[in-house]
């Protein structure tokens, strides 16, 4: 087992073995700060930074709404399983680099043997992990930084671009960039789902998932906890670790869910050429995965059902609530129960125009709902909102010249799950997506700039040598005999 300090040893071997980070080739415009602004200061956007940076391509910047780094992302705040719930073995922010990947630097601290016996990286090593990653790459992040809103703008000597309008410490500010970069986590293109008997409630008595909740102040209440998936078990979970005195879950199922149909294309063949499938194949797929649930790991379910506070209550949705002396009363099949607290894990929509920084164009978004018309049987609102998203997960157009700006957006969260065919934004779509992303933006800014390339690709270079490093030594041909030589050959 090595030491951390042998490890970034190691892990800028890794780096001088690939060559120096290239310049930036990007031409610079007058009146734009950056070329790339990316809203979410996570592992997706520490990602792209990097990915960015050897690509060349300069003057990125990373904004993130949470104070400091320790609240930015999910590891430290709003996910509560003990575990990730995908598998060690998949790429991550590393990309090719393997010895910035999260195996190197678990081993390095735990050794082999302790790797291998690992399923699932821990949560909280993970965002060790990725704090390191941010710090020995030297990846910036602006914490502190709320983006309100993203204002197209077209000048003559910027052309298209973005008015990126921003909140730092209460005061407004506007920045300029030609690409956005959304890495803004599962509400990024929406907002949480809050089911309609909690809105007549007192927002005292609950929160949603994706809220800071104090599980502590939980110790000895009655908690009810709506939703079947995996973040409504970890929030169940905790509550009872905090020493909840009951806790109850309802899901409307019949029985949870328990067949991960995502993995059906999970093969090389299907992840790499999904966005090549037809538009019926992938409504097929997302629409089959919806049906059939999110499932929640078997080790979520065994770290709630080892409480004997703990209920599950199944084909159980809630009819109404009221508040009775400070508690809430919920009517289920026929059946009324008391709570302390109630915690909603009912999960997200997607809504482009439910988020305020996008109300600019939300309408001119292209949704599945513009683009495929399933058979009836097979419609689903819910996906039919869902962005129709190109290749490099770029908005694009509802309708053709009225917005040419959609494409410099590109959406790394899960809105481009119907898209993609895998949870964007979480690692499953780091190997396949962070690259096609890259590549397209690379592209994009240079064709844009193609006038100034066309110039530079035409420049004079100066030569390496001159006739004179190597003229002694130019084969002259063989020397040639004269005439008296010729007369007195035999």
């Amino acid at each position: 087992m090595t030491s951390s300090a042998d490890h970034d040893i190691e892990a800028r071997r890794t780096l001088d073995l690939i060559g120096p980070t290239p310049d930036n080739w990007v031409p610079e415009h007058p009146g734009i700060d950056h070329n790339v602004f990316i809203i979410g200061g996570g592992q997706s956007g520490s990602a792209f930074a990097f990915a960015l940076r050897r690509a060349g391509i300069g003057k990125v910047t990373i904004v993130d709404g949470a104070p400091d780094a320790g609240l930015a992302g999910v590891w430290l705040t709003r996910a509560r399983m003990n575990k990730l719930r995908t598998p060690k073995v998949l790429v991550g922010p590393e990309g090719a680099l393997a010895g910035l990947g999260f195996q190197s630097w678990f081993e390095a601290r735990f050794g082999e043997a302790a790797y291998h016996a690992l399923d699932r990286a821990p949560r909280t090593l993970w965002a060790d992990y990725l704090a390191w990653y941010r710090r020995f790459l030297s990846i910036p992040v602006r914490y502190g930084t709320q983006v309100v809103r993203i204002e197209p703008s077209n000048t003559d000597s910027a052309g298209w671009h973005f008015r990126v309008h921003l909140e730092i410490d209460g005061k407004h500010t506007v920045e300029t960039a030609r690409k956005i970069l959304l890495c803004n986590g599962v509400a990024g293109n929406g907002a949480a789902f809050l089911p309609d008997v909690f809105r007549d409630l007192p927002s005292a008595l609950y929160m949603h998932t994706s809220q800071a909740i104090d599980f502590a102040a939980l110790r000895g209440k009655r908690v009810a906890v709506v939703g079947g998936a995996a973040s409504a078990f970890d929030a169940a979970a905790s509550a009872l670790e905090a020493g909840a005195a009951e806790v109850r879950q309802f899901v409307r199922r019949p029985a949870l869910a328990s067949v991960p149909i995502a993995r059906a294309r999970g093969y090389p063949g299907a992840y790499d050429n999904y966005w090549d499938l037809p538009d019926a194949l992938r409504w097929t797929q997302a629409l089959r995965y919806k049906r059939s649930g999110s499932t929640a790991p078997r080790d979520a379910i065994d770290r709630v059902t080892q409480f004997d506070a703990y209920h599950l209550h199944l084909d159980a949705q809630w009819e109404s609530a009221e508040v009775l002396d400070g508690t809430i009363a919920a009517d289920v099949k026929g059946e009324r129960f008391p709570f302390d607290f109630a915690i909603a894990g009912t999960g997200y929509y997607i809504d482009p125009g439910a988020r305020g920084e996008l109300a600019d164009f939300a309408r001119h978004i292209r949704l599945w709902g513009d683009q495929y018309t399933p058979a009836s049987g097979d419609a689903d609102a819910g996906l039919a909102a869902h962005p129709y998203l190109g290749s490099a997960l770029e908005y694009l157009e509802k309708h053709a010249g009225q917005a040419p700006y959609l494409k410099d957006i590109h959406v790394y969260n899960p809105a481009g799950f119907v898209s993609a065919g895998v949870p964007v934004g979480d690692v499953p779509s780091m190997k396949r997506d962070i690259p096609a992303v890259v590549r397209r933006i690379s592209r994009d800014l240079f064709l844009a700039d193609i006038a100034q390339h066309t110039e530079r690709l035409a420049a004079d270079i100066p030569a390496d040598f001159t006739l004179a490093d190597y003229e002694a030594r130019v084969w002259r041909g063989a020397p040639r005999a004269s005439s008296d030589q010729q007369r007195n050959i035999p």
